[in-house]
């Protein structure tokens, strides 16, 4: 099959009608997925600290260490939080915080090894590129070595958060404190070369162009080649309420639905090498999150049992698995709950 180019996603973005990209695209996920199989995973995003020193202005979620809502999870509470996963069959930690400035690899190591000791079934997905960047830098070490000592203690893989738009125009503006495109990447090599698999994600929405938007796609997709290391792409628009990004460039509009399908179903095109696409339904709402599976997405990705992140920038959108199921068989496909490496644990008929 010949591969799609930049100038081709271009013209396709911007010239081609909705309805023949929504075939296109459903057209290449059944070709990669011919057992017309939806899945999805049940899990709970984690956010053990709100502490954050990046100050990225399309964030609402992140406080500095000594304002009143400033928090570090314990020990004792994040089992709390998993002990109620477990109760719902969940199987994931989404694992992710602010980039705290005290936090050394020690402090991780020892985080990761308590929940492997304590639950020994839960997987942790967990650490954006972002955190493993000020992990290595704060505590003088590699970004191989940090992910090795986590790999040692029980970390199963890392999550694509902190990409936003791997244009480093954009990100000077949006946050100009936070690792550049290049380390990110790199981060996510390094993860992969230790055997280690990793999610890539992308937020469209803010002051990027569609050639940016394709510069992304690329990066990851070049990456891919390299290591193939990356199970799935999640893409998800920009939540702008309560946050300073907005409020300095308010000719940032809403992304339409019909936007968010448009890029979605191109990305399934274009990016040739990933299996696996996710659904913004946190984003996108549960409807338009279903529309997505005809626009090239084959996984509604996390029932999501605790969201902080976006939900403080003005989303709330929440979905439980029978309600899942219920969505996938609405558009004839087969559902199935997975682990994080896409391995069906259950399939529903």
């Amino acid at each position: 099959m010949k591969r799609m180019s930049k100038e081709e996603a271009l013209a396709l973005i911007q010239h081609e009608d909705l309805n023949t990209l929504g075939k296109m695209a459903y057209e290449r996920k059944m070709q990669l997925h011919p057992e017309n199989r939806t899945t999805f995973i049940v899990d709970r995003n984690i956010n053990y600290t709100n502490v954050c020193w990046v100050d990225c202005k399309f964030c609402a979620f992140f406080r500095h260490a000594k304002e009143d809502e400033a928090y570090v999870l314990s020990f004792e509470q994040i089992g709390e939080k998993i002990e109620e996963l477990l109760a719902i069959g969940g199987t994931q930690i989404l694992f992710q915080g602010g980039v705290h400035p005290k936090l050394k690899i020690e402090w991780y190591e020892d985080l990761v090894e308590w929940i492997v000791t304590n639950y020994p079934s839960i997987t942790i997905h967990g650490f954006s590129a972002i955190e493993i960047d000020y992990i290595a830098k704060i505590s003088k070490i590699s970004y191989k070595e940090v992910l090795l000592r986590l790999q040692r203690k029980g970390l199963y893989s890392i999550p694509g958060a902190g990409a936003e738009i791997l244009s480093d125009r954009v990100r000077d503006i949006i946050a100009p404190k936070k690792l550049g495109s290049q380390e990110w990447l790199d981060v996510h090599h390094a993860a992969h070369q230790i055997g280690m698999k990793s999610t890539a994600t992308m937020m469209f929405g803010t002051l990027e162009s569609d050639e940016e938007i394709i510069e992304h796609w690329e990066k990851i997709r070049d990456l891919q080649d390299i290591t193939g290391g990356f199970r799935a792409f999640i893409m998800w628009s920009f939540q702008s309420e309560h946050t300073q990004l907005k409020l300095e460039h308010p000719e940032i509009k809403k992304q339409s639905a019909n936007r968010y399908l448009r890029l979605l179903a191109v990305s399934r095109l274009f990016l040739d090498n990933f299996e696996n696409i996710q659904s913004s339904w946190v984003t996108q709402g549960s409807y338009i999150g279903q529309l997505a599976l005809m626009f090239g997405a084959n996984d509604l990705g996390s029932t999501m049992m605790e969201e902080n992140v976006v939900k403080a920038a003005g989303a709330a959108n929440k979905m439980n698995q029978e309600e899942m199921i219920k969505l996938i068989k609405d558009i004839g496909s087969i559902p199935a709950k997975r682990d994080t490496s896409y391995t069906i644990l259950e399939q529903f008929s």
